[in-house]
């Protein structure tokens, strides 16, 4: 069987459990500081690359720790 990330689960570790309530805030925060710097200092093109990468890493970060019924 697949183990299934619960951190609601009383026995998921501290580390889980503060990853999962750090990984909303960490994403608004860190998504409009970094893209619009990129833009500025390299360029567009790369701004754009690196929203999408830091948008599907935050997206899959999300996915994996959420709580989902069965």
């Amino acid at each position: 069987r697949r183990m299934v990330l619960n951190p609601s689960d009383p026995k998921a570790p501290e580390s889980l459990r503060w990853f999962v309530a750090i990984t909303p805030l960490a994403g608004a925060m860190v998504f409009p500081l970094v893209v619009p710097l990129v833009m500025a200092r390299v360029g567009i093109g790369a701004g754009v690359g690196v929203a999408l990468v830091l948008s599907g890493v935050w997206f899959v970060a999300m996915l994996k720790t959420s709580e989902m019924p069965h």
